[in-house]
């Protein structure tokens, strides 16, 4: 299991729209990347408790993380296109993340099924995958249960690559 400021470094190194990755497109992107290796191998690549709230899932830890390794990374404020404040983070320098293969492959797919995307999309990905689909707001959410539950349902439909809806199919079905 990588440390959140190993994955950090990975996808602040490899993202290749770096004034994008704020600190909630940078969470949402470790959540899909705890979700995509929860479905792949059972478990999620951060010990991070998810919980579904009014922003889909989010956690402080990630921006807790990147807080407290201020020689790593820096937190400049900008705004959105509307107007809303918008914590981009920043890589100061280069240091090489340890996390292992299998944790390269599911964070490679997840920068590449939403490196083209805007935040409208980036969010509609997010929201529209099993968890949050099967959660209630307010709850934590348990990955790891979730794609247990995720595979039985595709199981019982008879459908290999199949998902309860179009846009989260494109992040797990994967290489």
């Amino acid at each position: 299991m990588a440390s959140i400021r190993d994955i950090c470094l990975y996808i602040l190194r490899n993202y290749p729209h770096k004034d994008e990755l704020s600190n909630a497109r940078l969470t949402k992107m470790i959540y899909l990347s705890d979700w995509l290796n929860s479905i792949k191998h059972g478990k999620q690549i951060t010990d991070i408790e998810w919980f579904y709230d009014n922003y889909g899932p989010f956690v402080w830890d990630v921006f807790n993380e990147i807080s407290k390794n201020d020689d790593l990374f820096d937190i400049e404020t900008t705004y959105n296109l509307y107007g809303g404040e918008k914590k981009l983070v920043i890589l100061k320098k280069k240091e090489i993340p340890e996390v292992d293969e299998s944790e390269i492959e599911i964070i490679d797919t997840v920068i590449e099924k939403t490196k083209s995307m805007y935040w409208n999309d980036f969010i509609k990905l997010v929201y529209s995958t099993y968890p949050i689909l099967s959660s209630e707001k307010y709850t934590r959410l348990n990955l790891v249960d979730k794609a247990k539950e995720y595979k039985k349902q595709k199981e019982l439909k008879g459908e290999q690559g199949a998902s309860p809806d179009r846009n989260s199919a494109a992040l797990h079905s994967g290489r």
